[in-house]
């Protein structure tokens, strides 16, 4: 029953995208030139480049078939209420002093809603991406996640699996959520525990709940040619297929082959999210391991835009875009989700995680303004990527671990709306650093029931939990700020993304008390010292 019911859902999405997209292939080569207004910034496009934002000058950027391995949205939003937005991408620069609205694929929609940037989200996310009035899985917030990719990589295995949740606990941290990464399965397509590394994956599923988590398992819409999976969707027309260029081809005449996508594991079918046969198969597995398994729920990578090749043949014809976007429907299914590739979606119920970041103090630094942009753009779930940086091979044995940087990345993470481990930090740190990680999360610990309200305040508002200083003191002088942030309207969090025990903060108009207790009066510039295990946070009296 519960797969025929979201049978009828997904053909209804099809029909709607079908009906948005269909002469959305070809650019219409609209030009749109804006001159820009007296110190006005942008905001908007693509989280993983935001750290670039607020765009004013020398930036450009074509959404179509490319999200930057991130979340993407047709959307930009001035700091004095203007804001750009169409149902379908577009490319966008900044230079002499306008913005250019080119290759466009859909109607450009301008207009002005205040004269700053909360007057402006608010009208734009009411209008375009109102909140569901749900939400992710409670316990992606409530707890700090845990990822097995960074210690097991491409080794996911029973045995170490266990210990790693064992590990958890004897060092002194909270089970919550656990995801296990590539190559749990028997291959890609194949969504099988692997018989060789995992004896007896019921058993393992049933001890990791004991102890107190919830279950991931990563999957991908791709599928390894020459498998049974590949073979069963290939007669029924559940995977793009190739365009060999003969005219009048279409998903109802074409005869032709599966389309081989390169991606980072190799070359691959994919699945068409757009055929019933292909949304069936590929539910049909998620709701096997439910059942089977126990597994609580989908880590669902790639989806991104740039393998789905415009000319490829599906059974609805809809742009890159918005096969991520079909992709991303998928997880409406699971409360317990978590994507990094999104096209649109703001507002859903969907955890969206930033693109791996490296084990260094530059991509540190693009935390704040990526999550911020995030709730810009309406994706108010949001996860800062792992602790320390998710590049496996910076946790190699004979890597060398900047501990400090891993501190300072759990600080950034503690109020966030969540907060990812994956390298074991008692593994990489001595006792004084895995003191103050364990800081964190205890202060984190301190603030859930905040983060919680403000979570499910979200999911009705779209209001973002952790929200950009601009958006909370519009024209005073914050667009540029990329170090501070807020949670919600009232705590003001200013940890330290650069080497160093000391920073300088922005404390705004109004009197503030700091967490050791220190009281400011704003607007101040002050300078304040930062020892290893101090998360710098304002309260607004």
């Amino acid at each position: 029953m519960r797969i025929t019911k979201v049978f009828y859902f997904n053909v209804l999405l099809i029909t709607v995208l079908f009906a948005q997209n269909l002469s959305a292939q070809n650019p219409t080569s609209k030009t749109k030139a804006i001159r820009l207004e007296a110190g006005e910034k942008w905001w908007g496009g693509a989280v993983s480049e935001s750290h670039k934002a607020p765009y004013s000058q020398n930036y450009s950027i074509n959404l179509y078939g490319d999200n930057k391995s991130n979340q993407a949205q047709p959307l930009l939003l001035s700091n004095t209420g203007r804001y750009i937005w169409s149902e379908e991408p577009f490319g966008f620069s900044f230079t002499n002093n306008e913005l250019i609205i080119d290759e466009t694929h859909g109607n450009v929609q301008e207009g002005r809603a205040g004269k700053s940037l909360p007057e402006v989200y608010k009208f734009v996310s009411q209008k375009y991406f109102p909140g569901s009035g749900k939400m992710p899985d409670k316990l992606l917030f409530t707890s700090p996640q845990w990822n097995t990719w960074i210690e097991l990589t491409y080794n996911q295995n029973q045995d170490d699996i266990l210990k790693y949740a064992r590990s958890i606990i004897s060092n002194g941290f909270e089970p919550g959520v656990l995801m296990i990464d590539d190559t749990w399965q028997e291959n890609y397509g194949m969504w099988n525990f692997h018989p060789g590394r995992f004896r007896d994956p019921k058993a393992m599923m049933d001890e990791l709940h004991k102890m107190g988590f919830k279950v991931m398992l990563w999957i991908c819409p791709f599928v390894s040619a020459d498998t049974p999976p590949y073979r069963e969707l290939k007669a029924k027309k559940g995977l793009l297929q190739e365009n060999n260029g003969t005219p009048g081809l279409n998903y109802q005449n074409a005869k032709t082959e599966p389309s081989i996508i390169r991606w980072w594991n190799g070359a691959s079918a994919v699945l068409d999210l757009t055929s019933p046969a292909g949304i069936d198969w590929f539910k049909a597995q998620m709701d096997r391991l439910q059942k089977d398994y126990g597994v609580d729920g989908f880590k669902l990578d790639a989806g991104d835009s740039n393998y789905y090749p415009a000319n490829a043949i599906t059974y609805k014809q809809i742009t890159p875009n918005a096969h991520t976007e079909v992709f991303g429907q998928i997880g409406l299914n699971y409360p317990l989700n978590e994507y990094r590739a999104m096209w649109k979606m703001g507002g859903q119920a969907i955890a969206e995680r930033l693109w791996d970041k490296g084990h260094d103090w530059e991509d540190l630094q693009k935390l704040i303004p990526q999550v911020a942009s995030q709730g810009l753009m309406g994706y108010a779930f949001t996860c800062p990527d792992m602790i320390g940086g998710g590049q496996w091979t910076a946790f190699l044995n004979n890597a060398v671990i900047k501990q400090d940087l891993v501190v300072r990345s759990a600080q950034c993470h503690a109020l966030m709306p969540m907060m990812q481990f994956s390298v074991a930090p008692w593994r990489v740190l001595d006792a004084n650093h895995l003191s103050a990680v364990k800081d964190a999360v205890a202060l984190r610990k301190k603030f859930t029931p905040l983060i919680m309200q403000l979570t499910e305040q979200a999911a009705n508002s779209n209001i973002p939990v952790m929200r950009h200083m601009e958006l909370e003191f519009p024209n005073q002088g914050f667009a540029e700020v990329k170090d501070q942030f807020m949670l919600g309207d009232k705590i003001m969090v200013a940890p330290m993304v650069t080497e160093g025990q000391s920073r300088q903060v922005i404390i705004p108009k109004g009197k503030w008390r700091a967490d050791d207790g220190k009281i400011f009066k704003g607007p101040i510039k002050q300078t304040i010292q930062v020892p290893l295990n101090r998360l710098p946070y304002f309260e607004k009296l």
